[in-house]
């Protein structure tokens, strides 16, 4: 695992997980939306760091539509911290596979 993308609008966070991932040697990637997020994912991603709360396309809307055409893990950034927030997360990517 070398390639990591990371999909968050808050500049702060998205600088400091950039830079904690290059110390270690991974590749890292950055969009601020999911819109550019999803159309920075290739075949070589390894991971993609998700943020949920984004304007425009919610990170769960970003991860559907990866899970169109994706199987790469993704990993969820969030400050929400209730049971059904976390249960709709887990679900984001399946219930696309099931309908397709």
């Amino acid at each position: 695992m070398n390639n990591i993308l990371i999909i968050e609008d808050d500049p702060d966070i998205r600088e400091v997980i950039r830079l904690l991932l290059e110390n270690d040697g991974y590749t890292v990637a950055e969009a601020t939306n999911g819109i550019d997020g999803l159309q920075l994912l290739t075949k070589d991603t390894d991971l993609v760091i998700l943020d949920i709360m984004m304007p425009g396309m919610s990170g769960l809307k970003t991860c559907e539509k990866l899970r169109q055409h994706s199987t790469v893990p993704v990993l969820f950034l969030t400050a929400r911290v209730q049971e059904s927030d976390k249960l709709l997360g887990l679900m984001a990517g399946e219930t696309v596979r099931k309908l397709g």
